[in-house]
């Protein structure tokens, strides 16, 4: 006798499947209670905690400060963060927005958006600000540096000319010295006469000399002078260029946008309080 395996009853079939009917329709209510949970939970929050969240963080991301440069990376996740709130806000379904609100929020948002494009567009050109500056410094350094080797120049050549004028200047007083010598001795071999032409023409050639001196070194100052204020007028253009941009460097080190940004939340204030004052006077 061969093995016969046992058919299920029909009642058993029907049984299995009015089971899994009723456990399908259980999990499809428990799906209804979590979804029904869920919708509580996003709406759990009474109108006046959502007003004064809404108000406290805007507030909050009014005075938020930004770390480091570049700023702009920061821009996108603080604006995110605003329309959050704000839809949070809106969508609450004991709020009830209405047109003005709207209009208000909208155009706030608009305007600190484009406040900060703009100031994303400066903060790329940082880095062409800082190859300007860059050269700048080099422009600057290389005008230095000619006027320095000019004035080593002017101020060797002074030194030179004097001292082979001061030389000359000595060797005559020298003369003139023996000459006022022979005058008080007893020298022979040159006459009174020939020693007074001669102390004379030595007198004249060391006035001449002194004047030269003292021309040579005016001569050579007035070149200097010159010279600094030729290198002082090269200067001045490159100069005022590398403050120009240092400026527009160091306000980009820091976060300009800090102010748009507070006012911006200020007007977001400013528009919930104001429609909440509408709301507050109109009839049920």
């Amino acid at each position: 006798m061969g093995y016969r395996p046992r058919k299920s009853p029909r009642g058993a079939i029907r049984e299995f499947r009015k089971s899994f009917r009723e456990k399908s329709k259980e999990k499809k209510r428990g799906s209804k209670q979590l979804s029904g949970l869920w919708r509580e939970e996003k709406y759990s929050k009474t109108e006046r905690e959502i007003i004064e969240g809404t108000l406290k963080r805007l507030h909050t991301l009014g005075s938020q400060k930004f770390g480091s440069f570049p700023f702009s990376e920061h821009f996108d996740r603080w604006l995110i963060n605003i329309e959050a709130i704000l839809n949070e806000f809106e969508t609450h379904p004991d709020i009830k927005i209405d047109d003005q609100f709207s209009r208000e929020s909208s155009s706030t948002l608009a305007t600190i958006k484009l406040q900060l494009e703009k100031r994303r567009l400066k903060e790329t050109s940082v880095n062409e600000e800082l190859k300007i500056l860059k050269e700048s410094r080099n422009s600057l350094e290389k005008i230095d540096n000619e006027y320095a080797a000019l004035a080593s120049i002017i101020k060797m050549q002074k030194k030179t000319e004097s001292r082979r004028i001061n030389s000359i200047v000595d060797q005559l007083k020298r003369e003139q010295n023996k000459i006022i010598r022979q005058k008080t001795g007893f020298f022979r071999g040159i006459s009174k006469s020939e020693r007074e032409q001669k102390e004379i023409a030595i007198t004249e050639e060391l006035t001449n000399k002194q004047r030269e001196l003292e021309i040579t070194i005016l001569d050579f100052n007035v070149k200097l002078k010159q010279l600094r204020e030729e290198n002082l007028i090269k200067r001045e253009p490159v100069v005022e260029k590398m403050k120009l941009f240092q400026e527009k460097i160091q306000n980009l080190e820091t976060d300009g946008s800090l102010e748009e940004r507070w006012f911006a939340c200020e007007a977001l204030i400013d528009t919930v309080n104001s429609f909440l004052q509408r709301k507050a006077i109109q009839p049920y």
